[in-house]
């Protein structure tokens, strides 16, 4: 392990006949106890009042750790919307956290960057502002900060990397040293242009020296104004090596192509600077990106050399090494239930659909996946074989793809090519390729922090046809929702029809209002509340109009039927799925078939009788329920999402469509389809195995739109049963009407 100094060895033994003193070490200080553990014992004094202890919301500030580095970019007003926007898109992505700062005041920012402005143009001003916001705002959260100006070229890779390789407990200064005018060697300053890193340490000792710094020293450049602030107060100048790591930069020389710069200062380069215009900033992150992709390239080759050879070495020898080379082999199954199968397809079909029909269009994402196979196997032939030959695609023969969760995505292509040699004869040749689409690395997705805290307001639509049915709810409510005390609530929107609930008529909803009665009676504290509409033909959207006008805009809720059974895994997904002003989530229950076509589960049979049929969510065996069943995707009845998000997505369909048009709108959308059409937001659609339906037939009501009731009719006729059970129960009543 390497040392701070020039000989690590002298430096752990110390000099011959001198007393060894550990502190006396140049690398090392006090500070370096940071790195070590601390057990903080506990303790409470019992003479004062117990005080619950709040954790923090991420581990990572409990813990006390950082981020490595954040970027500061110093604009203007004249090249905040070309220059800035440019490194935005070059390398904000790069990176945890970017920042503008400029002078203008009230500047107006682009999509997607975060600008702070100061309302001074000043350059010794505007830099002194820059750092009392980085140490006032981020100085706890960041190891590491770069100030640059927004005509520079930052190579991102390469300065992550060079952030990552530097200790972060020191004074640290580095960049392009560059000399005072008129002064010595020893007082040097990073040129702003190439930037400069600062360490955390070095802000915090900086911070209380601003303030005179602006006032004593005078310059037209800011970063000359620095290197003077740090030189003056700290006694500390810029340096262009560390701890072995060299800050390297290249000066662009005005109307240099940089597709044909060379140079071993380029190539290697941190930043290139000046850079006069945003096209130039592009061909400059084209330059680069092909420069690291061939060094990818270059250093996969070199250790898939090296695999090979070791190869040889281990137990199974040559034939122990899987293709492509240094990936996880294919999937062994087991037994024939982990059989992974190949889905066969053309240019024009594929015949694997998700609806279990035998063949249907190749369209979408699907064509464009082996479209681009096939532009893929067609160019590496041609790379391998050149110039000898030269392949040109007449048509796809055969193809096969599986997902194996191992390695990624695998094709096997029969290509039927036309060979065409340097003397021009030409040939057709039918040759099977083999690629695989390898899985790359997980990224996490920036995501707004939820909580499984918030309080869920169920909402369940009643129709006077569903009344019967909503004391088995009621029960399946008390069961999952009252009894584990869930933070939620219930409304009952109950939906007269024209004659119904009258005068003088009997109440068809007396014995849910009873229920309810109930258990507001049995459960303290819980109050169901209920409200009466009166409408000839209800629509979804119509009906949570009512319900959304009576709560607060922060309310979440879960819009169920009187089919969903809610529980408290469901309650948490929800919380978790549906995201204000990010995220609306409405998930596909588990439809059980009908019972008079699945069979019941059999008692378990005799050892070595083989594996027993897997049960759907929610099956119970010991009660003998259905074993058959289907994720119904045509329905979109139940989601969770925020009061705030549903006004704004209605707000926009009363803007888009007025008077007649939205009145016609209504009676044929559904909320998921108000939220996809007229709104912003995620919308999050997934399997949920905690919603399990009994069979029931859906009312489908011819005023809704031709979707609409296609979806309706269509969940109905799936909802029977499977293929199998279908084709048995048409043989059986084929051989009724036969006999």
């Amino acid at each position: 392990m390497r040392g701070e100094g020039e000989d690590p060895c002298v430096e752990a033994v110390g000099e011959p006949g001198e007393p060894h003193n550990p502190d006396s070490r140049p690398g090392l200080d006090q500070s370096d106890e940071d790195f070590k553990p601390r057990i903080v014992p506990y303790y409470r004094d019992p003479n004062k009042p117990y005080k619950k202890v709040l954790r923090t919301r991420y581990i990572q500030t409990e813990l006390g750790s950082r981020e490595r580095l954040l970027v500061a970019v110093l604009t203007s007003r004249a090249t905040l919307s070309t220059l800035a926007v440019a490194v935005n898109r070059t390398v904000a992505h790069h990176f945890p956290r970017l920042l503008y700062f400029t002078g203008q005041r009230g500047a107006r920012t682009p999509a997607g960057m975060q600008v702070v402005s100061h309302g001074d143009e000043r350059p010794a001003w505007l830099m002194s502002e820059t750092l009392r916001h980085l140490h006032t705002h981020f100085g706890a959260d960041y190891d590491w900060f770069f100030i640059m100006q927004d005509d520079t070229y930052v190579q991102a890779p390469r300065l992550a990397a060079l952030a990552g390789h530097l200790s972060i407990n020191q004074d640290l200064y580095l960049g392009r040293a560059e000399e005072f005018i008129g002064a010595g060697e020893q007082a040097r300053y990073c040129h702003g242009g190439f930037g400069y890193l600062l360490s955390r340490s070095l802000l915090l000792r900086l911070r209380p020296h601003l303030d005179g710094c602006r006032g004593d020293i005078l310059s037209a450049r800011p970063d000359e104004w620095l290197g003077r602030c740090l030189i003056d107060s700290l006694g500390i100048g810029c340096v262009s090596q560390h701890q072995g790591q060299q800050y390297r930069s290249f000066e662009l020389a005005k109307n240099r192509d940089p597709e044909k710069e060379g140079s071993s200062a380029f190539l290697s380069a941190f930043a290139v600077h000046p850079v006069s215009e945003g096209t130039l900033m592009y061909r400059l992150h084209k330059r680069f990106s092909a420069l690291e992709l061939e060094r990818a390239y270059s250093e996969i080759e070199q250790l898939q050399a090296q695999i090979q050879n070791l190869t040889v070495l281990t137990p199974e020898g040559e034939a122990g090494l899987s293709w492509p080379i240094g990936l996880p082999a294919p999937f062994t199954p087991h037994s024939r239930f982990e059989v992974l199968g190949w889905d066969y397809f053309t240019e024009q079909h594929t015949f694997s659909c998700a609806d279990g029909s035998p063949k249907c269009p190749l369209q979408g994402a699907s064509r464009a996946d082996v479209g681009d196979a096939v532009e893929t196997a067609l160019e590496q032939l041609n790379r391998r074989y050149q110039p000898r030959l030269r392949f040109q695609k007449q048509r796809l023969l055969n193809g096969y793809r599986r997902f194996d969760p191992a390695r990624g995505m695998e094709y096997t292509l029969d290509l039927l090519l036309e060979a065409v040699t340097q003397r021009g004869h030409r040939r057709a040749l039918a040759r099977r390729v083999s690629l695989l689409r390898p899985l790359s690395r997980v990224e996490i997705l920036p995501m707004p922090y939820v909580t499984e805290a918030t309080r869920v307001q169920l909402v369940l639509p009643l129709l006077v046809a569903e009344a019967a049915a909503a004391l088995a709810f009621l029960e399946a409510f008390t069961a999952g929702v009252l009894e584990p005390r869930e933070h939620a609530l219930l409304t009952l929107l109950l939906v007269y029809g024209p004659r119904e609930g009258g005068r003088g008529a009997p109440d068809p909803f007396l014995g849910v209002k009873a229920a309810a009665a109930e258990l507001e009676r049995r459960y303290p504290g819980t109050r169901l509340a209920w409200l009466a509409v009166r409408a000839e033909a209800p629509s979804q959207v119509r009906l949570m109009d009512v319900v959304s006008k009576k709560h607060p805009v922060d309310t979440l809720f879960f819009l169920t039927t009187v089919w969903t059974r809610p529980g408290p895994e469901v309650l948490n997904r929800c919380r978790m799925n549906a995201i204000s002003g990010w995220q609306a989530f409405f998930p596909v229950h588990f439809q059980e078939f009908n019972p008079a076509l699945a069979p019941q589960r059999s008692p378990p049979g005799p050892p070595g009788a083989g594996p027993d049929p897997p049960s759907p969510p929610g099956a119970d065996p010991a009660r003998g329920a259905p074993v058959g069943g289907r994720f119904d995707r045509q329905a979109s009845a139940e989601g969770c999402f925020y009061n705030a998000d549903y006004l704004a997505a209605r707000a926009r369909l009363a803007g888009e469509l007025a008077g007649q048009e939205e009145e016609e709108a209504l009676e044929g959308l559904e909320v998921m389809d108000v939220f996809l059409r007229f709104s912003g937001l995620h919308l999050f659609r997934a399997v949920e195995p905690g919603l399990v339906q009994k069979f029931s037939l859906r009312d489908c009501s011819p005023r809704l739109s031709e979707e609409l009731y296609h979806r309706c009719r269509l969940s109905n006729l799936e909802g029977l049963g499977g293929r199998a059970q279908l084709a048995v129960a048409l043989f059986e009543q084929e051989q009724a009407n036969s006999t």
